[in-house]
């Protein structure tokens, strides 16, 4: 015998559980039939029901909320699924105007390349600096940033030595990798997409990064931070990174499409404070 009725994995936009997301359930005559709340992994499941065909709601503060129709079988059961909740945009404040310094020590930037088109290598950029200037409107924020070619890291020490040889990175001529917004649209309530030029191996491009608003929080340290989250894919030769070695049925050893993931932390003011 089934021991839930309707069930539900309940997160945010980046994957995270929304613990303590609140399920609602409601008959067709508009009765409400049960009322749980999910737990600390963000699964909600409420008692055995009837059989038939009713009204969820998942709320949560912070989030906008979702109706769904479902579906209860012969045994009591449902499922819907994973349910993404987004954040409400009467709640989501923006961080304060004014200049922001990138944390390095709560930063990565990771690059993701596939490896023989079966696999996939990951590549982390342990050094980077920048500054975020916010403005009002937002839309007039801005971004420089840095990060050093030769602090690449892939667990291998031999891998990090060609990356950062000629065949690739050619970090002797070409130290740091820069980029520099040009633009900001917004278009949801966390949901931005970043506009800039990207220098890289003596290149400059044009590129579009997905950034996602993470919120904004007090310290342990007397600062106020703020997080985004950051995607953009990157072709090699567009920056005439062309390093092209080919196994056997003319597979590439190295895909050319690389995947870049930011996840920026930004302390307010002009300098990171001291820990």
């Amino acid at each position: 015998m089934s021991t839930a009725g309707l069930r539900a994995q309940v997160s945010g936009a980046e994957g995270w559980a929304v613990a303590h997301a609140v399920l609602t359930v409601t008959d067709l005559t508009g009765k409400q039939v049960a009322r749980v709340e999910a737990d600390e992994l963000g699964v909600v499941a409420t008692p055995p029901l009837a059989p038939g065909v009713y009204t969820a709601v998942l709320t949560a503060a912070g989030f906008a909320p979702v109706a769904r129709t479902a579906r209860v079988g012969a045994d009591g059961s449902g499922s819907l699924g994973e349910i993404m909740l987004e954040s409400d945009a009467e709640t989501v404040e923006l961080p304060p105007a004014g200049p922001w310094v990138i944390d390095p020590a709560h930063s990565s930037v990771v690059a993701t390349a596939r490896h023989l088109g079966i696999a996939s290598i990951k590549a982390r950029f342990s050094e980077l600096s920048g500054r975020i200037t916010v403005a009002r409107p937002a839309e007039r924020s801005s971004v420089q940033a840095e990060i050093k070619a030769a602090a690449i890291d892939t667990g291998i020490a031999m891998r990090d030595d060609h990356l950062r040889s000629a065949d690739f990175l050619d970090v002797e001529r070409y130290p740091v990798i820069g980029f520099a917004s040009t633009g900001l649209r917004q278009h949801g309530p966390v949901n931005w997409t970043l506009h800039g030029v990207l220098t890289l191996h003596g290149q400059q491009r044009e590129v579009e990064l997905d950034l996602r608003y993470g919120g904004c929080e007090a310290d342990p340290w007397g600062g106020v931070r703020a997080a985004f989250h950051a995607e953009t894919q990157l072709r090699r030769d567009d920056f005439a990174i062309n390093y092209n070695a080919m196994v056997r049925a003319g597979v590439a050893a190295i895909g050319t499409v690389v995947k870049v993931e930011l996840d920026i932390q930004a302390v307010q003011g002009e300098a990171l404070p001291r820990m």
